[in-house]
């Protein structure tokens, strides 16, 4: 049996270009000895399976030989990332293919990089395709929905585990260069087949990779080479366009600076981007106004449930400059009137979410305005989802959500199956303990449609939509209102 799957593994190695021909030998004898063996036949194999399937088998005969202690998820993922590390090429190799490749056309790299991404199980493809994904049409466009099912669930067992474990300081986060490599341990995941590009960004070091968990369409990361924090200030905008630059067919922006309207990972600077096209980038300017001393330059407000400023022009030191004058008004901009505060007892609420992509020959970028202000009734944020949505969407408002793509929590698969089955059956929904919290929203929508077993699985999904918009409205700080309205033109005006 073993001696058939190492040959399936090697031949897939081979077929993908992971395993040069020259290298078959060695490989196979790195996995001979990963799984104690000492003798070997050579088998032809004829179908091709599954790399998941492979692994699976693999991992299964560790577990029954002693090679793997635990049957634990996490235990199998440290395993089977093992495994292809012994198959993935040195971070040398593949940097040089992709700079050859990039020589000939960026886009060509990154499909290259991509693809290579998902040969090394790095992305893994089969949790990915569990995801589930729709499309609805709203007053501001086509709105994407995605329940996330790519991370697996922990064992309790491990969370303890994970609990009771030294913590180490290397690498420093998840998004440190040192991650490329590393073995990983209960709390930290392997990465023996993770390879990353370095890429210069006004003058600074920094890497491009992409996302395991794969959001959308060549979903990347470009992390700076040194575990510093992130900060919105001129140079990002700089290293946005510099970046759409370098890759013109990619979108990319950053999370906010600051804790509820940042990202989850707010001590490493990063960016995020990918080949996909966002609902924000469909989105038309609402209004156009002119911008003092930058006339050459086509500025204007988006129309976009969240507070957006949109640029558009041909000089990247242009639109730099610009959107500074713009952060530095923001920081400081407080607004009683509308609840828009730059500080508090010191602290600091107002920042920029910045987004960059190239539309046709001009370079654009979106400036989200963010503010993140807390009182007693709302401790998570006033520009945060209400508490009345929370039962859809609690966790930060960031970079993917604010460009038109939520990102909902995996418990929704479970909960949405549940109650369509509910709502056939014509059960109380008040009465069931997973379904309590989706009663008040379910019973103001019921009645408005003629639901049948085939269609409610597309009503929910048009509801959650609607959900996600308002989480949007929720997060602007100037709302869809009259008097929204004026308050985002008395900060123009102020610009």
């Amino acid at each position: 049996m073993i001696n058939t799957l190492i040959n399936e593994l090697v031949t897939y190695g081979v077929r993908t270009g992971l395993v040069a021909p020259a290298d078959q030998v060695y490989v196979t004898n790195q996995l001979l000895e990963l799984f104690d063996r000492m003798e070997y036949t050579l088998e032809e194999i004829t179908e091709e399976r599954r790399l998941a399937d492979i692994l699976n088998d693999l991992t299964d005969y560790a577990f029954a030989h002693g090679i793997l202690k635990e049957n634990t998820i996490t235990m199998r993922d440290l395993f089977d990332t093992k495994i292809m590390g012994i198959l993935t090429p040195a971070p040398s190799v593949v940097r040089r293919q992709f700079s050859a490749i990039y020589s000939v056309d960026p886009r060509l790299a990154t499909e290259y990089y991509y693809k290579f991404s998902q040969i090394t199980n790095y992305i893994r493809t089969d949790r990915i395709e569990k995801d589930e994904k729709w499309v609805t049409d709203t007053e501001y466009g086509p709105i994407d929905i995605t329940i996330n099912l790519s991370k697996p669930e922990k064992d309790p067992r491990e969370i303890a585990k994970a609990g009771r474990a030294k913590k180490s300081g290397y690498p420093s986060c998840l998004l440190c260069m040192e991650n490329e490599g590393y073995a990983g341990h209960y709390s930290h995941p392997a990465r023996q087949n993770h390879r990353i590009i370095p890429i210069r960004l006004d003058g600074e070091e920094y890497f491009l990779q992409y996302s395991p968990y794969v959001y959308y369409k060549e979903h990347c990361i470009i992390l700076n080479r040194d575990h510093i924090p992130m900060k919105i200030d001129r140079c990002t905008f700089k290293k946005l366009l510099e970046f759409v630059r370098l890759f013109p067919h990619y979108t990319v922006g950053s999370n906010a600076d600051l804790p509820i309207v940042g990202g989850s990972i707010l001590s490493h600077d990063h960016f995020q981007g990918g080949g996909y096209t966002f609902a924000m980038a469909k989105a038309p300017y609402d209004r156009t106004f002119p911008l003092k001393g930058y006339e050459d330059l086509t500025t204007g407000v988006v129309k976009w449930p969240m507070s957006v400023i949109r640029l558009q022009g041909t000089d990247i030191e242009r639109l730099t400059s610009a959107a500074d004058r713009i952060l530095a008004s923001w920081r400081s901009y407080t607004d009683e009137e509308a609840f828009i505060y730059s500080e508090t007892d010191g602290t600091p609420h107002n920042t920029i979410t910045p987004i960059a992509r190239m539309h046709e020959e001009l370079y654009e970028l979106d400036l989200v305005l963010r503010n993140n202000i807390t009182t007693e009734e709302c401790p998570w944020g006033v520009y945060h989802p209400s508490a009345d949505l929370h039962h859809i969407k609690k966790e930060n408002i960031g970079l993917i959500e604010v460009m038109g793509l939520a990102v909902l929590p995996a418990r929704l698969k479970k909960e949405m199956a549940l109650l369509e089955e509910a709502i056939l059956g014509g059960k109380d929904l008040r009465a069931d303990e997973q379904l309590q919290k989706h009663a008040a929203w379910a019973e103001k929508w019921i009645g408005g449609h003629d639901i049948t077993k085939d269609n409610i699985h597309g009503i929910i999904q048009d509801e959650i939509s609607k959900v996600f918009i308002k989480v949007l409205e929720c997060a602007g700080v100037f709302k869809q209102t009259e008097d929204g309205r004026a308050a985002f033109d008395r900060f123009i005006a102020s610009l």
